[in-house]
């Protein structure tokens, strides 16, 4: 069996801005319950590494918070916000709860498979830029369906509301790639 300090050596450190940033955060708790900082860590891990929590990413946050690979794993899989595995530059993620699916989110999930060209939830589309997650829900049930891009909501989605999203972020990160 891999020991945690055998893993870490595999997963390449923090920046030292990120390190500084993670031991900020583990801070904030007292000695004995740095435990308390996993999702915060978690969320900087995933942006540090790549857009996505690979298991070896997740034994280094473990040896960092000095816990069990075990408690990383349980966290990281039970929330949706973070990705197991890697995906597109924007990931689209849908409510699929009762009040979103009675008002169609399950149409726009097969909406949105059909423009990506993908067969199911959870893959990314050929060029990188999608991937379609589904979410239990986002908070927003008289907005529906809706469905959520990073931090931000796109509300009361038709299918011609989920073209002009793929065109403004495929705009976006056009712009973003120019502007390097």
């Amino acid at each position: 069996m891999i020991s945690t300090l055998e893993t870490q050596a595999k997963r390449p450190p923090f920046s030292p801005e990120k390190m500084a940033e993670v031991q900020g955060v583990i801070k904030q708790f007292p000695e004995g319950k740095q435990k308390s900082a996993i999702l915060r860590v978690l969320h900087i891990a995933e942006e540090e590494f790549g857009g996505w929590l690979s298991p070896e990413t997740m034994d280094y946050v473990a040896g960092l918070l000095d816990i069990q690979p075990i408690e990383v794993y349980e966290v990281a899989t039970f929330y949706t916000m973070f990705n197991m595995q890697p995906t597109g530059k924007f990931v689209f993620e849908v409510c699929r709860t009762g009040p979103c699916m009675l008002v169609g989110s399950d149409d726009i999930i097969e909406y949105i498979k059909t423009k990506l060209g993908i067969s199911k939830v959870g893959e990314t589309s050929a060029d990188g830029m999608f991937t379609l997650k589904t979410a239990e829900c986002l908070g927003a049930c008289g907005y529906g369906p809706m469905l959520q891009c990073g931090k931000v909501y796109h509300e009361h989605l038709t299918p011609a509301k989920v073209d002009a999203l793929m065109d403004e972020y495929r705009a976006k990160y056009s712009s973003e790639n120019n502007n390097n």
